[in-house]
């Protein structure tokens, strides 16, 4: 081996030329490699905090009635299926020790009604409770005006995003309770009206579901709030507490149910013999058409419950009423397909008419992009791989054809076919080594330099790309194996066919050369 490496250094100091076109490439093809391989790291990390850490959880549990995956990002208005019976999925959920954290939540549109008498706009709601969704995703949004929600206070959380767009709609400035105007946040076109600015601290909204039994209601509005980062895709969706949002789009709220008893039904169930035929009394007996766990249908002349807002918020169990969706977050380290594959088998065991789906497929569109350009990084990666290939093997077999004189020398002093492919694995070897090793070195550098410099992106794309509105590209030990085994792969490939042709070389070619 030792002679072999002399001879392979020899080589490399007589051939200097080709020897520094090799090293250049395999120093930008290993320089490249690691880069893209700590961008898709970068963005993979980025994605899930700032999508499943922040927004979806990994798994999201939807109805087996719903057709389309894409539930938060269905732009033909569709409402999402109900989900009743979360009571009854909620300790599935807790048995499986992957999971971490579960949120129910409802997500549908609803209209932002125009009291001015203009152009309504449109939102995207998510109906939650505002201590759990603190719980579920900590940190993740803040409020930059106004505050978050008391624990149980009924109200709204605008995003950024989702009030310049009810701007643009209904020219409207939606700002908290109690706060004043801050001019900084306001949009170009709401800066150049601002004399005539109409500010409301309350929006109206009315929801959107299949069999249209919605109404509209009106919310405070507690903050206007951004995400800590993809604020831009993120901010179009305005929380609001579950049980406004239950009865705005007309679903079942667990306020009802508590109150479901009144008075004068407790005395009616408490009744004897003797007094049950004045049930047929002339006033007779109007019942609220509702079922358990149902879309409450219109209601019915006489049929007036008990008001939400009259019910102690201390006596309601929210899980009592509907949702659409349940986000699931895995424990750090668990398979993503794996586990929704294990959870849609124990959810179907216990016949509960739901379904597990990934986010990328609940966010369609964006769970999409974001997997076709990490795809489209990892093209890159390879295609820089087959090229680096490519002209290292044309480099090597031309330098083995100007060397037929050396090497049909070695073939006739005895040099066998195997020292001859030996010399030149070992002089690739050593170019790769020391090149392709100041290209890992230097990409690592690289990246260090990127995530320093902190390029920031207010464009939706981009931030795709990024994995966040901030470049930060994350080189891992994972990543430097993976260059090193690249690099590998190019030297052992790119050396095969220049070996084939420096083996054919025969003594009787070095003298017909000479």
């Amino acid at each position: 081996m030792g002679l072999i490496l002399k001879i392979a250094w020899r080589n490399i100091q007589r051939h200097r030329g080709k020897s520094l076109i090799i090293g250049a490439i395999l120093f930008l093809g290993a320089l490249i490699m690691t880069i893209g391989n700590g961008v898709i790291s970068g963005m993979d990390k980025g994605l899930a905090a700032n999508i499943v850490h922040s927004f979806t959880g990994d798994i999201v549990l939807v109805s087996d009635k719903q057709e389309s995956d894409n539930v938060f990002l269905e732009f033909m208005g569709k409402a999402v299926e109900p989900i009743n019976n979360f009571k009854a999925i909620k300790p599935i959920l807790e048995q499986q020790d992957y999971v971490e954290r579960v949120l129910p939540v409802g997500k549908n549109l609803a209209m932002v009604l125009n009291e001015d008498g203009g152009t309504p706009g449109n939102a995207f709601l998510i109906g939650t409770d505002f201590k759990r969704y603190n719980t579920m995703f900590p940190g993740r949004i803040e409020a930059i005006e106004g505050r978050m929600p008391k624990p149980g206070e009924k109200g709204a959380l605008v995003p950024t995003g989702a009030r310049d767009e009810f701007y643009d709609f209904t020219n409207i400035w939606f700002m908290p309770e109690g706060d004043t105007l801050h001019p900084d946040h306001l949009t170009a076109a709401a800066k150049k009206d601002r004399t005539a600015l109409s500010m409301k601290t309350s929006v109206v909204l009315m929801g959107f579901n299949n069999d249209n039994t919605t109404t509209d209601i009106r919310l405070p509005i507690r903050g206007v709030v951004r995400y800590k980062a993809l604020n831009k895709i993120l901010g179009r969706f305005v929380l609001v507490d579950i049980e406004s949002y239950r009865n705005c789009l007309g679903y079942f709220a667990a306020a009802e149910k508590t109150s479901a008893v009144s008075a004068a039904d407790s005395a009616l169930f408490s009744s004897n013999d003797e007094n049950l035929d004045n049930m047929f009394s002339e006033k007779g007996l109007v019942v609220d058409n509702r079922q358990s766990g149902q879309k409450r249908p219109a209601r019915q002349s006489g049929a007036v419950p008990t008001p939400a807002s009259e019910v102690s918020s201390g006596s309601i169990d929210v899980d009592d009423g509907t949702y659409n969706l349940v986000l699931v977050l895995l424990k750090p380290g668990e398979s993503l397909d794996k586990r929704t594959a294990e959870l849609n088998k124990a959810l179907a065991d216990k016949k509960l008419d739901v379904r597990a789906i990934t986010w990328k497929k609940a966010m369609g569109m964006i769970g999409s992009m974001a997997s076709l350009i990490k795809a489209a990084l990892f093209v890159f990666v390879m295609l820089l791989f087959f090229v680096a290939i490519i002209i290292i093997v044309n480099t090597l077999s031309m330098a083995a054809l100007e060397r037929t004189a050396e090497i049909g020398m070695m073939r006739a002093v005895g040099a066998r076919k195997g020292f001859i492919s030996t010399m030149f694995l070992g002089e690739t070897a050593m170019l790769s080594a020391v090149f392709g090793g100041a290209g890992i070195a230097a990409g690592t550098i690289v990246i260090k330099i990127f995530q320093a410099l902190h390029f920031t992106t207010t464009n939706d794309i981009v931030q795709l790309l990024y994995g966040g509105d901030t470049f930060c590209p994350l080189i891992t030990g994972g990543d430097l194996v993976l260059a090193l085994v690249q690099l590998t792969l190019v030297t052992l490939i790119a050396v095969i066919y220049p070996v084939q042709v420096a083996r054919s070389i025969t003594p009787l070619d070095a003298i017909s050369r000479e």
